[in-house]
């Protein structure tokens, strides 16, 4: 990604063509916000102009995901004043691993520091084949928490479907919940979670208080897959939602979308209306 250092007349153009969505934060007690992977083409073009027009449509939060680590501390520190500006904020980070290992963590807290951030999510595991494999990556993700929390960060995990599929009598994901602190987040990707055939409702229960933010990403079987907007395809949003505000302890939500039949600004805000009309219900 090549940032784009300062807010340009083309950035506010191009924001301004998305027309805001009048929608106040108090219709909500859990900010919503945008997984910024969905708008990633657009990110690499203009990301002032991006983050922009997210906010304009009415996100009140971005995790901006791995690109951001190289980012200069000039750089950040910009990214940090437009948020600022457009009242949005940015409660997390999606990483690789680099982030968490001992020679990145330094960096990983500034960088999340200057962002404003309060988790620093790991989003790759690598591929481990055994069990054991997987209590080696929750004792790396052990030991970059405790850093983090002592620049008062947290750690948090992010899974994909192989988390949630069994191997050696036990899905992954019970490994990493099991050998981590109990302020690390265990942030929930429902679609994944759902393809594999796991009940991310029932998951959510099981670990109380550990999930502080889920990716709202819908999931439906055959070829639409991840195309389908929010609201689209088969995860139960009613339960998850209840689930997650009674007992999961989520803090904000984050929709993500990996790809539609539209393009992805419009993307974004098909799936922020869906959300919202969900939620009046």
């Amino acid at each position: 990604m090549k940032p784009s250092p300062n807010l340009t007349r083309r950035s506010f153009l191009a924001a301004s063509a998305i027309a805001p969505i009048a929608w106040s934060a108090a219709e909500s007690k859990i900010p919503v916000g945008l997984e910024l992977f969905s708008v990633r083409n657009e990110m690499a073009k203009d990301l002032p102009a991006t983050v922009t027009a997210v906010a304009k449509m009415g996100y009140q939060v971005v995790e901006f995901f791995a690109p951001y680590y190289d980012w200069t501390e000039d750089y950040t520190k910009q990214v940090r004043k437009l948020l600022d500006d457009l009242g949005v904020r940015c409660n997390s980070t999606h990483n690789g691993p680099q982030s968490f290992a001992p020679e990145g963590v330094a960096k990983a807290i500034d960088r999340n520091h200057i962002l404003g951030a309060k988790f620093i999510v790991n989003a790759s595991a690598g591929n481990p084949k055994t069990l054991d494999g997987w209590k080696h990556v929750a004792e790396t993700l052990t030991a970059a928490s405790e850093k983090f929390r002592a620049a008062g960060l947290r750690g948090g995990y992010h899974n994909h479907q192989t988390e949630f599929q069994m191997l050696e009598g036990k899905r992954p994901i019970e490994v990493i919940a099991a050998n981590t602190p109990r302020d690390f987040m265990l942030q929930l990707d429902v679609g994944t979670c759902v393809e594999v055939g796991s009940d991310p409702v029932a998951w959510i229960k099981s670990n109380p208080g550990r999930i502080n933010s889920l990716h709202l990403k819908d999931w439906a079987p055959g070829s639409r897959a991840y195309t389908v907007l929010f609201g689209e395809g088969v995860c139960p949003w009613p339960q998850i939602f209840a689930a997650a505000e009674s007992a999961g302890g989520v803090e904000y939500y984050l929709i993500e979308q990996e790809g539609s039949r539209f393009p992805e600004l419009e993307t974004a805000q098909r799936c922020l209306e869906a959300y919202k009309k969900l939620r009046s219900l």
